[in-house]
């Protein structure tokens, strides 16, 4: 699929691996909606990206935001063509600490973000392209969801984050057959450890621990590589219904 003049919608697309999404495909010509919970940023974002970048306040889970921010992407320019599902948060916790058993709320609420989510925005934006007149070879719509390496080698206190991401990563096929009818392609990308936000937060020792882990190039992954293979795979027809691994060979370890 071609990115000029064509509409995406990025979900977490104000900061981290979305903000260098929302970027590249600014950059390439195309109309972005930056839906994100966070405001502040989000409105700076598009404000300095232009014209191309439109702000949408989205949580994920509720149907309604999602559906707002697709319509906004509808009466942009070439209509909603793409969505890059960049959304996500991480809740790590022991299923057993010293505290007692893992908290069902903290489980709850990550799967709900990361996979219902990431299924919420799927559903509708789905329904959406599909009434769309097809392009070249059928085509109506790309779906790039994100997965994570946790969904294959889940690290201890990952129980929720992984069960998540590992729905995200089977979720890709079934998606990817039932909606090839209409000409809409799934993929979802699985990184591994990237230069984000959320890993601005660890400690020296476990980010030393973590690069470690990567074999090469021997460095946490910037959101920029990231970006580059999201426009990758809208642009090459041929990738769909798999999960692709980004993570510099890494194999997690237990802890």
């Amino acid at each position: 699929m071609k990115t000029a003049s064509r509409t995406f919608l990025v979900t977490g697309g104000a900061s981290g691996l979305g903000a260098a999404c929302s970027r590249r495909l600014v950059g390439l010509g195309a109309n972005v909606i930056i839906a994100d919970l966070n405001e502040a940023t989000g409105r700076q974002l598009a404000a300095e990206l232009g014209s191309q970048a439109q702000f949408a306040r989205v949580d994920v889970t509720q149907a309604d935001d999602v559906q707002q921010a697709l319509d906004l992407a509808s009466k942009a320019p070439g209509g909603l063509r793409g969505v890059v599902q960049c959304a996500g948060i991480i809740g790590a916790s022991r299923i057993v600490g010293r505290a007692g058993p893992h908290e069902l709320e903290l489980f709850n609420r990550v799967v709900q973000v990361n996979l219902v989510g990431t299924f919420n925005v799927l559903r509708l934006a789905a329904a959406m392209m599909a009434s769309l007149p097809a392009e070249d070879d059928g085509e109506r719509g790309v779906i790039v969801n994100t997965a994570s390496i946790a969904a294959f080698e889940g690290q201890i206190g990952q129980a929720a984050y992984a069960a998540s991401k590992g729905g995200v990563a089977s979720l890709t096929l079934p998606a990817a057959r039932e909606l090839a009818r209409v000409g809409i392609r799934v993929v979802a990308i699985a990184p591994g450890i990237f230069e984000t936000p959320m890993m601005g937060q660890v400690s020296p020792e476990v980010r030393e621990s973590l690069t470690r882990q990567i074999p090469f190039p021997p460095r946490f992954g910037l959101p920029e590589e990231y970006a580059a293979l999201v426009q990758h795979v809208i642009e090459n027809r041929m990738l769909n219904g798999t999960v692709l691994r980004l993570d510099g060979g890494a194999r997690m370890e237990p802890k």
